[in-house]
């Protein structure tokens, strides 16, 4: 597994290249947002860890820049823990958060099973669905509205897809956030309903197929 290390505080960089290498990937660092986000240009990573306070270019702005070119799942590293900063990063598109000071091997657990949901995600289902003038490529992650692609954010593909995979069945907001974002992500049911209206305005008219349950949670009917 190829890991990019973003962050301006060598020491830090240091701590968790010796991780990352420990668990047999390879390490890769940026020391700001602009060197992270030629560095994605020229080269594929399975996961980036991305400071969100460099000077140059911050890590919300590289996370922007670099998801017009590549998927890559990204974990912010911040020390600053407030809610609004996370859901900013979340409807973004980041795939997990964590709040510095931090303990190394919290990071690799989160790096592990980032991936691995990753994974899980794109092999779930290879075929492709169409639903009136919806129609979903697993595979591929491509989802297109009457023929137009639409430019859904990873956790944006991640909740259509699970919500596929689901079809019909009642799903409370726990389980979203469990099995969406994992059992050790720390947020709240402001999380998923923040992203599925994002995803229901990418939808546009086939946002129908999203069904709110009044006090349980969603349900993709069709």
């Amino acid at each position: 597994m190829k890991v990019l290390i973003v962050d301006d505080e060598e020491m830090i960089r240091n701590v968790l290249k010796e991780y990352v290498e420990f668990e047999g990937n390879q390490a890769f660092e940026a020391t700001d947002g602009m060197e992270a986000v030629r560095m994605c240009r020229d080269n594929d990573y399975d996961v980036i860890l991305m400071d969100v306070m460099m000077p140059r270019l911050d890590g919300f702005s590289a996370v922007k820049e670099i998801r017009k070119t590549k998927d890559i799942p990204v974990i912010m590293l911040s020390a600053r823990g407030e809610e609004y900063d996370k859901l900013f990063g979340f409807e973004m598109g980041v795939d997990d958060y964590v709040t510095k000071p931090f303990s190394p091997k919290e990071v690799m657990a989160r790096i592990n099973a980032v991936t691995k949901r990753r994974s899980a995600a794109e092999s779930a289902n290879p075929d492709v669905v169409t639903f009136e003038g919806l129609t979903v490529d697993m595979a591929g992650r491509n989802v297109y509205v009457d023929g137009e692609k639409a430019e859904l954010t990873p956790k944006e593909y991640e909740i259509l897809f699970y919500f596929i995979k689901n079809k019909g069945i009642a799903l409370t907001r726990e389980k979203l956030l469990y099995d969406v974002w994992g059992f050790d992500f720390y947020g709240d049911d402001r999380t998923v309903d923040t992203h599925i209206k994002m995803l229901r305005a990418n939808l546009k008219q086939y946002r129908k197929f999203i069904v709110t349950l009044r006090g349980l949670g969603y349900k993709f009917e069709v």
